[in-house]
């Protein structure tokens, strides 16, 4: 898979993913990032890509040619149209389904704003959709797009060492992910559940699946609701439900 962030500060996106498992993983091929710098794309001397709005009012926004110019290059240079993600915080807020979704694309291409924003008419001549990573407004796009490349790039065959480790992840299957530990076995006063010390993997499965049930009782129980959980499942959550607020 490619992924191209098309961003005034190509060099802060570039930072970020070469360091730990994505930059491993973009080494060895398995998966392909690009940042591109929009100034690159300006018209004038001084690479001006931004200008007032019409109608008044505070800021500067992305003026359209430029990030057109950028986008245009980079279809030739693909072969085709890659799937364009503008990072707003007037977007769908950006979900591990959604992040399944935007794994099956060939090639992603992330557009970040700044200032006010950028002109409307990128959106409607080339978007494809909008993200958000939350209901709060960032200096800039980077960030943002930094977080998804992040989450898609680790959802591609090769990038992490097994698919268990995002399979059993919170959110990957409707739930919140067990708690772990490791070494010591006991720490200021405080033990490893038994059962992880016992060497019985079907006990370990077992009591994982408990307390991700109950995890997510606990700190997301709006989840549930679309968690396809089974009969038998739903009365374990009961069960395991009336011990924690007996223990409480």
């Amino acid at each position: 898979m490619r992924i191209d962030i098309v961003t005034l500060f190509p060099e802060m996106c570039e930072n970020v993913m070469a360091e730990s498992i994505i930059g491993r993983a973009r080494k060895k091929g398995a998966i392909q990032v690009c940042c591109h710098q929009i100034r690159d794309y300006a018209y004038d001397k001084h690479q001006r890509v931004d200008d007032c709005p019409f109608g008044g009012g505070k800021g500067m926004l992305l003026m359209a040619e430029p990030i057109a110019l950028c986008l245009d290059d980079l279809t030739e240079q693909l072969g085709e149209k890659p799937h364009i993600v503008y990072m707003s915080p007037q977007g769908q807020t950006l979900t591990q389904q959604k992040v399944k979704e935007l794994a099956r694309c060939d090639s992603l291409t992330l557009l970040c704003g700044h200032y006010e924003g950028i002109d409307e008419r990128i959106i409607e001549a080339y978007v494809d959709e909008e993200l958000s990573i939350g209901d709060y407004v960032l200096t800039g796009g980077e960030l943002p797009a930094l977080v998804v490349a992040d989450a898609v790039s680790r959802m591609i065959d090769g990038v992490l060492s097994d698919t268990v480790c995002f399979e059993e992840e919170s959110h990957f299957n409707g739930l919140l992910e067990y708690p772990h530990y490791t070494r010591p076995a006991c720490w200021r006063g405080r033990g490893v559940p038994k059962v992880l010390l016992e060497g019985n993997h079907g006990a370990v499965e077992r009591w994982r699946r408990e307390q991700s049930l109950l995890r997510t009782f606990r700190k997301r129980p709006e989840l549930l609701e679309h968690a396809g959980l089974s009969a038998r499942e739903r009365a374990d959550l009961d069960r395991l439900a009336g011990s924690s607020e007996m223990e409480n």
